[in-house]
């Protein structure tokens, strides 16, 4: 049974070491943000692209950024729901109605972080050329989308369930 206590302990730890760790990409990233603007060519070429690719690859690389920006506070999301859910299981009650809420929350924001794969997907398809391809490797996969149908049926059941033992609960 010591194991548990370890567990959750743990997972705590790591979601809020990935909370500040969010907060730092989003920071580089809009760090890169401003250094593309300032200072094209230089990124350009630190990004390994050549100095004459078309301006419709910094433009790509530029959206890009504006993606993963649109990414952090999704992200921000589902760790701190996930945290909160932790705390009620360390608390010895998970089955509860605001769980069930903050299952939907991490579901929409899952939801919205593979949409914005696919975004990142279509863009360095569009921009991409023979000579100067854009390629972040495929962002999207089967697992992410599965993981985001998991999750809305997982809020159902939390919901669904904490109806129930609220009736249960009244009836005794």
């Amino acid at each position: 049974m010591t194991a548990r206590p370890t567990l959750l302990s743990t997972t705590r730890l790591v979601l809020r070491t990935l909370v500040g760790l969010n907060f730092l990409l989003g920071a580089g990233i809009g760090a890169l943000l401003v250094v593309s603007l300032v200072s094209p060519a230089w990124l350009q070429v630190a990004l390994g692209a050549r100095p004459e690719a078309p301006p419709t690859l910094m433009l790509g690389l530029r959206l890009i950024m504006i993606v993963g920006l649109a990414g952090v506070p999704l992200a921000y999301l589902v760790l701190t729901r996930l945290l909160a859910v932790i705390e009620t299981v360390r608390d010895g009650d998970p089955f509860i109605p605001e769980n069930a809420r903050r299952l939907l929350v991490i579901a929409r924001a899952l939801l919205g972080i593979e949409l914005l794969k696919l975004g990142v997907d279509a863009i360095c398809a569009i921009v991409s050329t023979p000579t100067d391809p854009l390629d972040m490797g495929s962002t999207t996969s089967v697992d992410g989308w599965l993981a985001v149908l998991l999750l809305f049926v997982l809020a159902r059941v939390f919901d669904v369930g904490t109806r129930m033992r609220a009736d249960l609960e009244g009836t005794v």
